[in-house]
């Protein structure tokens, strides 16, 4: 009984001690102080402005704000794996665009690492799926190192039924969703 009353006295304290009512502290100053300024800037780009593209239409001009669009773009231009229902094993019809992955890999995102989403229709349990995600981001993998992609820089995710492209009830929607994807890392 004396244990009893020790854990639940414990564990009263341990509840009251983690909640606190204190507001927090906002500080009040106007920014004026000396070599302060409240005023910011920001640059808006023309986007019909074409000057500072490379040949693939990428900005080099080196801002943050340029880097995630050359990731973008170098995004868009990677062709999602598409598997059979159940399957894991790279198609024929795929090794074209394991091809064009691996040359973009090798030549415009070299400077990037990759990771490899590996996703699934609706159909087994969320584990198998995600075994089965994992299963075909993993063998996707195995292609790009075999045609010479940097192990190191590609990682490996799934995310099982999660992550649906399609959410239609139909056999060509849920074809769709079993693909893995490819997204470059800074």
């Amino acid at each position: 009984m004396k244990n009893v009353l020790a854990i639940s006295t414990i564990a009263a304290l341990l509840l009251f001690s983690g909640c606190s009512q204190k507001d927090p502290a906002i500080d009040a100053t106007d920014g004026s102080q000396a070599g302060q300024s409240t005023e910011s800037t920001v640059d808006v780009k023309d986007p019909s402005d074409t000057s500072g593209l490379d040949d693939a239409g990428i900005d080099q001009s080196g801002t943050a704000d340029s880097n995630e669009q050359t990731l973008s773009t170098l995004e868009s231009k990677f062709e999602s794996i598409r598997f059979d229902f159940d399957k894991f094993f790279i198609r024929a019809d795929m090794e074209s665009k394991i091809k064009n992955n691996v040359a973009l890999s090798k030549t415009a995102a070299s400077a990037y690492n990759m990771k490899l989403e590996g996703n699934c229709d609706e159909w087994g349990s969320d584990e198998y799926n995600y075994a089965l995600g994992l299963k075909r981001a993993k063998s996707t993998k195995d292609a790009l190192v075999a045609d010479g992609v940097d192990a190191a820089r590609i990682t490996m995710v799934s995310f099982g039924e999660s992550n649906p492209i399609c959410t239609e009830q139909t056999k060509e929607c849920w074809a769709q969703n079993r693909r893995v994807d490819f997204k470059l890392l800074p």
